[in-house]
């Protein structure tokens, strides 16, 4: 190719370039001020319609007009990521902000959409609110008079109120979280039955399924008025040991229990109780996840090693394994705890053996199957599976029961 030809290509190109240029600056130019007139959902028909009001997490058409170069996207003030090949200039598809942390909004924001383009932008009024509370779980599901308690859940925004069963209501000193997963709340005096937990905000209502201060729903043995005891580890009703309890309790010990030492029938590691109903007939052919076993610990001295191992009737097909010093992450850590605290442990962790390995392979396919007819006998002792030893380990544990965690 000549040297002309390639100079004349290159001239081409340029002008190009520069009439493109132009090209956009006119239309950016001549763009005006965003414009938005409504706010639609993104489902087809029938729910393709005009909006109300939408909540975090929701996809939303915002309409108008000059919206195809909006360069930035605030719900509540909150700052929204977006795709732009999902825009034109009449409409914005876009979601709402799931994390959105209602407690920390300004207030002169709330109930607004904000758009900004390069000529301008535009405020405009919608009420974006989160769904009603969620709760997921109470730390301490028998916690006393006065003690402090978290709720764990989601949408703990603006809360008014905590109820407990009865009607027993909290309206002071609740403090929850800026991403609205967590509460704490002071169990307020006068609760005397057990049952649900609401957490009310301006939004609506969450109802738990889990029942707090309840001693005869789904419970195996509490060392009380419910007592399936058959052997293992001693019982105390000491308040000065671990102050907080409810009656007796049991405490499970252990000192230079070596790696590879699975002998849990030996002092105080067992715990080993009578037939008892897990899950009534009627309902073993609901998913395994929806029930759990939930025991109450509180352990002073540092658990660092050793397991728990969780099984029904003394069989080994089915192992849950409870190692609370490891964390979600992988990593490892003295695990204390401060007070008593619930343990949830949904069936469904309840596994095969896999690798040589006890509780590490498949869950039950059914209750069933796991459970047989839905009773027997319970059985949670210390083993150590690893290679290090257990020097000395100590727990308090009370009120073994299985119950619903899911409807």
């Amino acid at each position: 190719m000549s040297q002309f030809r390639i100079k004349n290509m290159l001239l081409l190109l340029m002008i190009s370039g520069c009439l493109l240029s132009l090209f956009s600056c006119k239309k950016t130019s001549n763009e005006g001020n965003p414009v938005i007139t409504q706010v639609r959902a993104i489902a087809p028909a029938p729910n393709d319609s005009i909006l109300k009001e939408a909540g975090p997490g929701e996809w939303v058409v915002i309409q108008g007009a000059n919206l195809a170069t909006a360069s930035q996207i605030f719900f509540n003030g909150y700052p929204a990521t977006f795709n732009s090949a999902l825009f034109s200039t009449g409409s914005l598809v876009v979601l709402i902000p799931a994390d959105m942390p209602f407690a920390t909004l300004k207030p002169d924001e709330l109930n607004t959409i904000k758009v900004v383009t390069p000529t301008g932008s535009v405020v405009y009024t919608f009420p974006i609110v989160p769904p009603p509370p969620v709760i997921a779980s109470v730390s301490n599901e028998y916690a006393t008079e006065g003690t402090r308690v978290a709720i764990t859940g989601n949408n703990f925004f603006y809360i008014d109120k905590v109820i407990f069963p009865g009607g027993v209501a909290a309206t002071t000193n609740i403090a929850s979280n800026a991403s609205g997963t967590s509460l704490e709340v002071t169990v307020p005096a006068g609760i005397t039955t057990g049952g649900t937990i609401q957490v009310v905000n301006r939004y609506g209502t969450g109802i738990s399924v889990l029942r707090f201060n309840d001693f005869t729903t789904g419970v195996l043995h509490n060392y009380d008025n419910v007592n399936n005891y058959d052997w293992g580890a001693g019982s105390s009703n000491s308040s000065t040991t671990y102050p907080g309890n409810r009656g007796y309790y049991g405490v499970m010990k252990a000192t230079g229990v070596g790696g590879g030492d699975f002998g849990w029938w030996n002092g105080n590691r067992p715990v080993n109780l009578k037939s008892g109903q897990w899950v009534a007939a009627a309902d073993l052919s609901k998913p395994v996840g929806n029930y759990a076993l939930k025991f109450e610990m509180n352990v002073t001295k540092p658990w660092k090693n050793g397991s728990l191992f969780l099984m029904k009737d003394y069989n080994w097909s089915y192992v849950a394994r409870y190692e609370a010093w490891k964390k979600a992450d992988g990593t490892v850590a003295d695990f204390t705890t401060t007070g008593w605290h619930t343990v949830t442990i949904p069936l469904n962790q309840f596994k095969s053996k896999a690798n040589g390995q006890d509780g590490t392979g498949d869950p039950a396919s059914s209750l069933s199957a796991l459970l047989g007819s839905g009773s027997g006998g319970f059985n949670m002792f210390l083993v150590n599976p690893g290679t290090t030893t257990v020097e000395d380990f100590e727990v308090a544990v009370d009120n073994f029961r299985v119950v619903k965690i899911a409807e």
